[in-house]
């Protein structure tokens, strides 16, 4: 949009970044330059804080609500789900000590964690879980995430720590849909969770508690002493809202601010010297996911698969990696990175060609009739409005160059910049816009039904371009029933091409993520999935602590 220092793992998320933050799933880690050694995690104090910023707001803390990727961030630190993956992408244990798989995938046993205590004291059971589901499958719930859940025929509590899940059919992405976020039930069941106080001023399991939220300026975090696997090194985390990259990059610099995405112009040449690499430690590899400009497929200009094939010839994504990304990514062929097994190695990206972008316009009946430079039809010129969100300079700077090459070609494109709130909730959601640019986080498992099926349209759901494909329809409920990888792989190719050919978005790029994190922060274990597997291990020195207060 659009996980972690966020741990909601089995989910999408919409970026308001354009760059992983410092958690994001990934793989062919590099480490950062100087000496990484560290003493064993047995000596680390306790104490300090860390600052981190985003250009948006979070719009929920209620984790089945939260769909973008500043809110799943916080959400991430407050709750626990059922399961996790580690830092080598295996799935684990969170909240399950341990479950059983029986009848081909059918089935699931959940064998909860003991002790377990929400922030307010109360114990977490089986209970909250049922509570989860159950708000998850409601109608009146406006969650994206519901069709992961769809799938259960039943889930029976049979002991205060033991839940049973019966599936309709085989589900293979069943077990690793249950890292959602875990709610309270005694002080949710009662509430409506698009207008709660929770959804401020939340409780969960997790490793850090919510201690305030200051709209458009800062969220704060305290660490949870009780947390089951032990009080996070790190005191605080506070979440700062700078709405300017420019603005953060100063905050970088006067160290007001300690991890943050980098822009690819901060990332090759405004860190590099010797300020930065005194005090900063840089990363960079491919975030799982991408970014593209997505059409409003209800609007009659972008109904015909030619049309929307001519745009893609206009725009040159070599272009834009090369003077936006500064060749830190790559051209986006689909709706899997290139790093998922399930990416159809054989579709290419469509090339740069305008004069084939006119011929397939003039096949649709958009041509220069008035001699006036732009394309008409229907006594209509073909003029539309790209919105992006505000203080992304990537992305604006995109969709600058994407206004240009369309211009070459007779088509007349207004570039619109929203503050990130508002552009989800005005726009989005009520489907008022005719071309977007976005970014997509996704899910290890390439199950990707939420995306694109035909049935998740409803406001607030991420099918919000309205898209439809029955074949598409068809092999994504296919794909979710088959656990034989390698017929998956077949499955998730042919969705690929399909999706690919039908062009209900230009694909753009997957952009590499590139965090950097004050080098005071020690535990830092770069892995398959990047850097803040393990955020409660970070920490400071004592001698280099520089927030002291509680």
């Amino acid at each position: 949009m659009h996980i972690k220092i966020s741990r909601l793992f089995g989910i999408f998320l919409l970026i308001v970044w354009g760059h992983a933050p410092v958690g994001h799933t990934s793989q062919e880690v590099c480490s950062p330059a100087g000496d990484t050694s560290q003493p064993p995690v047995a000596q680390s104090p306790y104490g300090d804080a860390i600052v981190t910023a985003s250009i948006g707001d979070a719009s929920t803390l209620i984790p089945i609500l939260a769909s973008d990727s500043s809110s799943a961030e916080i959400c991430g630190l407050i709750y626990n789900g059922l399961v996790r993956y580690d830092k080598n992408l295996e799935l684990e244990g969170e909240l399950a000590e341990s479950w059983e798989v029986k009848d081909g995938g059918l089935i699931i046993i959940f064998h909860l964690r003991r002790g377990v205590k929400w922030h307010d004291g109360r114990p977490f059971t089986a209970r909250d879980v049922e509570f989860t589901y159950l708000k998850l499958i409601d109608p009146d719930v406006k969650t994206p995430y519901s069709g992961d859940f769809e799938r259960v025929k039943s889930l029976e509590v049979i002991d205060d720590y033991t839940v049973k899940v019966d599936y309709k059919e085989p589900f293979s992405p069943g077990l690793s849909s249950w890292g959602m976020g875990i709610m309270p039930k005694h002080l949710l069941e009662n509430e409506d969770l698009s207008n709660t106080r929770y959804s401020r001023n939340p409780i969960g399991t997790g490793p850090y508690r919510f201690k305030e939220w200051k709209t458009g300026e800062k969220i704060v975090l305290v660490s949870n002493p009780d947390y089951y696997e032990g009080r996070p090194y790190i005191n605080r985390y506070i979440y700062r809202i700078i709405p300017d990259q420019a603005t953060t990059f100063l905050e970088l610099q006067t160290q007001g601010v300690d991890q943050v995405g980098l822009i690819p112009l901060q990332y090759s040449r405004q860190t590099d010297t010797p300020f930065f690499k005194k005090y900063y430690r840089k990363y960079k590899y491919p975030s799982f996911g991408y970014s593209y400009m997505g059409f409003n497929l209800r609007d009659p200009k972008f109904s015909d698969v030619r049309v929307r094939l001519a745009l893609d010839h206009a725009i040159n994504k070599e272009e834009i990696i090369s003077g936006v990304l500064l060749g830190l990514g790559r051209v986006s062929t689909g709706p899997f990175p290139p790093e998922s097994w399930a990416c159809n190695k054989d579709v290419r990206p469509v090339p740069y060609d305008p004069i084939k972008a006119r011929a397939l316009l003039k096949e649709a009946g958009w041509e220069d009739h008035d001699g006036n430079g732009i394309l008409d039809k229907d006594g209509q010129e073909f003029r539309f409005t790209i919105m992006t969100n505000q203080g992304n300079d990537t992305r604006k700077t995109t969709a600058e160059i994407i206004q240009r090459r369309l211009r070459d070609i007779g088509v007349v494109a207004e570039v619109r910049i929203i503050e990130w709130a508002t552009f989800l909730s005005e726009f989005i959601d009520k489907g008022k816009y005719e071309a977007v640019i976005m970014g997509w986080s996704l899910s290890r498992d390439p199950d990707c039904y939420d995306i694109w099926h035909s049935s998740k349209t409803r406001p607030g759901e991420f099918n919000f371009i309205g898209y439809k494909n029955e074949e598409v329809d068809k092999l994504l409920l296919e794909g979710r029933r088959e656990y034989d990888k390698d017929i998956r792989r077949q499955i998730y190719n042919r969705i690929n091409r399909l999706i690919f050919d039908d062009h209900p978005c230009i694909f753009l790029y997957v952009p590499d993520a590139l965090p950097i994190v004050h080098a005071r922060f020690r535990g830092i274990e770069p892995a398959p999935a990047g850097i803040g597997y393990n955020f409660i291990k970070w920490y400071v020195p004592t001698e280099e602590q520089r927030y002291t207060r509680w």
